[in-house]
C-alpha cells in the first residue's frame, strides 16, 4: 500500500519540470520591459532620450542590483546565448521592418541604399581591419592573427539604425527614412557574408582568386536569399487567395502568415542563406499581396501584432545588453590593465566613426552627381545621421572594449540624435514638394505613354525610342510605372493584392496598401 509520505508533494512536482531559477529570471525581465514602456511612454516628448536608451539604462542599474545583491560574483540570471538572438529575437524585428516599410521610397533610392550598404560596408570592412592590424601591435596586443583582425573589421562594420528610426518619421522625412532604414538592413546582411567568409576562407594564400571568390559568395547569397523571401511570400499570398480562409476562421489566416514568414527565416538558415533578407524580403512581398488578401479584422490584427512582437524583441535586446555589460565574469576574464582596455576601446571607436564617414560623404556625393532632382539628393546635413554599432568578439579585452563601444555609440549617439536632427531642420523638409514632384512625373509618364501608344501603329521605332528616353531621363519612375503595369495584369490576378475581391460571399473590403 502506498503511503502518503511516498507521494511527492505538488510543490516538489512543479519545480522538477519548471526550475525556480529560470522563474525569477524571466519575471525580472519581464518586469524591467513593463518598465521601459512606461519610461519610456513618459520620456517620449524628451529630446535626450528614447526606448532604447531607456532600455539600456535600466538593464545597467538592473545590473548593478544584481551585482549588489550576489555581492559581486556575478550579474547573470538569464542565460543568452546566440540561439535565443538569430532564432526568436531577430526574425520578429527583421520581418516587421519589411511589412512596415514604405516600398515606393524603398524601391526608388535603392541604388542608393547597395551603395551605403554593400560599398560602404566593404570600405568601412577593409579601413577597421587595416586600422586594427596597425594600431593594436602599438598599444600590445599581439596575439591576433590575421582572421582577428578581419572578424573585427566585419563585426564592427556592422551598425544599428534603431535609434536613429526611432527619431526619424517616414512621412516627415521619407527620403532619409528610406536610406538609413534600407542601409541598415544591407548593411547587416553584407556584415554577416563578410563575417563568414573571413571565418571559412584560407588566408594563407591570398590572391586575385580569393576576391572573387568572396564576391561571388556575396552575390550568390544576396540573390538566392531574396529569391527565396520573394517565392514563399507569393505562396502565401496564392494560398490565402485561393483558400479564402476569412470565410471560416480569421484566426488561421493570422496564424498562416506569421508562420510563413517565420519559415522563411528557417528555411533560408538551413539551406546556409541569409535569414535577415529572406524574411525581409517575404515581409515586403506579404505586404503587397499576402495583406490585402485577409479580412479587415486580420489587416488590423497583423499590422499591431507584427509591430508589437518586433518592439518587444527590440527592448528585450538593449535592456540585456546593458545588464550584460556588468558581467563581473567578463571583465575579470580580461586581465587587461585599465589603460590599455580604454586604449583598445578608444581606438575602436575612432576606427569605427574613421571607416563611416570615409564612405558616407564620398558615397553620398556620388549619388548625389548621378541624381537629377534635388530632392532626392542627399544634403551635407543629412549625412551626419549616426548609427549604433552592435557586435562581439572572442578574446576577453575584444569583448570587454566592444561593450564599451556599444554602450557609448548607443548612449551618446542616440542622446544626440534628435536634438542633431532637429538643429539641422531635417524635419518639414519639403515632403509635400517631393510628393507634388512624383506625381508631376506619374502624370508625365501616363501623357507620354499614351501618346506612344496612339502613335504605335504608325511609328514602331520611334515608339521604343520614347520608352528608351523615358528610362534615360527618369529611370527609377519609369521603372516604377511599368511595374505597376505588370503588377495589375499579371501578378495581381493570380496572387491578390490591392482592389482584389475574392470571389467567396463576404470578402474584405479593399483598403490602402501598406506603403
Amino acid at each position: 500500500m502506498i503511503t502518503i509520505d511516498m507521494l511527492p508533494s505538488p510543490l516538489d512536482s512543479s519545480t522538477s519540470f519548471l526550475n525556480t531559477s529560470t522563474i525569477v529570471a524571466l519575471c525580472v525581465f519581464f518586469a524591467l520591459l513593463c518598465a521601459c514602456i512606461i519610461v519610456g511612454h513618459l520620456l517620449e516628448e524628451n529630446q535626450w532620450a528614447n526606448e532604447s536608451i531607456t532600455a539600456l539604462l535600466l538593464g545597467l542599474c538592473s545590473g548593478v542590483v544584481v551585482l549588489l545583491v550576489t555581492k559581486f560574483h556575478s550579474t547573470k540570471i538569464l542565460i543568452f546565448n546566440e540561439d535565443l538572438f538569430f532564432l526568436y529575437l531577430l526574425p520578429p524585428i527583421i520581418f516587421n521592418a519589411g511589412f512596415q516599410v514604405k516600398k515606393k521610397q524603398f524601391f526608388k533610392n535603392f541604388t542608393s541604399i547597395l551603395l551605403f550598404g554593400v560599398l560602404g560596408t566593404v570600405i568601412s570592412f577593409c579601413l577597421i581591419s587595416l586600422g586594427a592590424f596597425l594600431l593594436f601591435n602599438g598599444i600590445g596586443i599581439t596575439n591576433l592573427g590575421i582572421k582577428d583582425h578581419l572578424a573585427i573589421g566585419a563585426i564592427l562594420s556592422a551598425t544599428d539604425s534603431v535609434c536613429t528610426l526611432q527619431v526619424l518619421s517616414q512621412d516627415e522625412t521619407p527620403f532619409l527614412y528610406s536610406i538609413v532604414f534600407g542601409e541598415g538592413v544591407v548593411n547587416d546582411a553584407t556584415s554577416i557574408v563578410l563575417f563568414n567568409s573571413v571565418q571559412t576562407l584560407n588566408f594563407s594564400s591570398i590572391n586575385a582568386i580569393t576576391a572573387l571568390k568572396l564576391l561571388g559568395t556575396f552575390l550568390y547569397l544576396f540573390c538566392t536569399s531574396t529569391a527565396l523571401g520573394v517565392i514563399i511570400g507569393l505562396l502565401s499570398a496564392y494560398i490565402i487567395k485561393t483558400l479564402y480562409f476569412g470565410r471560416h476562421s480569421t484566426d488561421r489566416e493570422v496564424a498562416l502568415m506569421m508562420l510563413m514568414a517565420y519559415l522563411s527565416y528557417m528555411i533560408a538558415e538551413l539551406m546556409n542563406l541569409s535569414g535577415i533578407l529572406t524574411i525581409f524580403f517575404c515581409g515586403v512581398v506579404m505586404s503587397h499581396y499576402t495583406w490585402h488578401n485577409v479580412t479587415g479584422n486580420s489587416r488590423t490584427t497583423t499590422k499591431h501584432s507584427f509591430a508589437t512582437l518586433s518592439f518587444i524583441a527590440e527592448t528585450f535586446i538593449f535592456l540585456y545588453v546593458g545588464m550584460d555589460a556588468l558581467d563581473i565574469d567578463k571583465w575579470k576574464r580580461s586581465k587587461a590593465s585599465i589603460g590599455t582596455s580604454v586604449a583598445v576601446s578608444s581606438t575602436l571607436i575612432s576606427l569605427v566613426l574613421i571607416g563611416r564617414a570615409a564612405f558616407v560623404f564620398p558615397i553620398a556625393n556620388i549619388a548625389n552627381c548621378i541624381k537629377t532632382r534635388e530632392s532626392t539628393k542627399i544634403e551635407f546635413r543629412s549625412q551626419f545621421s549616426k548609427s549604433e554599432i552592435a557586435s562581439a568578439e572572442n578574446s576577453a579585452l575584444m569583448i570587454t572594449s566592444t561593450i564599451i563601444l556599444v554602450l557609448f555609440s548607443t548612449v551618446v549617439f542616440g542622446s544626440i540624435t534628435k536634438p542633431l536632427i532637429e538643429a539641422v531642420k531635417l524635419r518639414h523638409s519639403k515632403p509635400a514638394i517631393s510628393d507634388s514632384t512624383d506625381n508631376q512625373e506619374d502624370m508625365r509618364l501616363l501623357f507620354l505613354e499614351s501618346n506612344c501608344s496612339g502613335n504605335q501603329s504608325n511609328d514602331q521605332p520611334n515608339h521604343r525610342r520614347s520608352t528608351l528616353s523615358l528610362l534615360m531621363r527618369y529611370p527609377t519612375t519609369t521603372v516604377h510605372y511599368f511595374w505597376r503595369k505588370f503588377d495589375d495584369k499579371f501578378m495581381r490576378p493570380v496572387f491578390g493584392g490591392r482592389g482584389f475581391v475574392p470571389v467567396a460571399p463576404g470578402s474584405p473590403p479593399a483598403e490602402d496598401e501598406i506603403s
